[in-house]
């Protein structure tokens, strides 16, 4: 077992991420989060405590999808860790398609994700989205 938080690691909880998204498969999303997982959202709530207030935003959110799809891809990828907790962060960007393959829209935010190892594996435990904000109007900005 690897003691260590690794690049490979950081890669294989993000790509776990974009597949349960991809597949609205809430089960394995919410697989990837700490039961007491704190989450700074960029849209909505913009805050959720613990996971049953995760999953219920995630519930609504893949249920709102309909047919469509959305593949998420990261840029930008960092990761720091040691034994215990590591941190991760990157570029996501989130790009809807039609049930028939079309694509409909794209916005690009940034995620920094905090993991603390349990038991054998990683869970997130505290997930910060955001956007940057243009100061002349405070709109979010939401290209890369």
């Amino acid at each position: 077992m690897e003691s260590q938080f690794s690049e490979d690691h950081g890669h294989r909880i993000l790509s776990a991420y974009a597949a349960a998204v991809k597949n609205k498969d809430v089960g394995g999303f919410m697989g990837l989060y700490a039961r007491d997982v704190h989450i700074y959202d960029a849209w909505g709530c913009f805050e959720y405590e613990g996971s049953a207030a995760w999953q219920a935003m995630v519930e609504g959110w893949f249920g709102s999808l309909g047919t469509e799809t959305v593949r998420v891809d990261f840029a930008d990828i960092r990761v720091c860790g040691g034994p215990e907790v590591a941190f991760l962060s990157a570029a996501a960007t989130f790009t809807a398609y039609s049930g028939s393959g079309v694509k409909l829209r794209s916005l690009t935010n940034r995620f920094t994700m905090g993991l603390s190892k349990s038991a054998s594996h990683w869970l997130i435990a505290h997930e910060h989205s955001s956007l940057p904000i243009e100061i002349e109007t405070g709109r979010g900005i939401f290209g890369s």
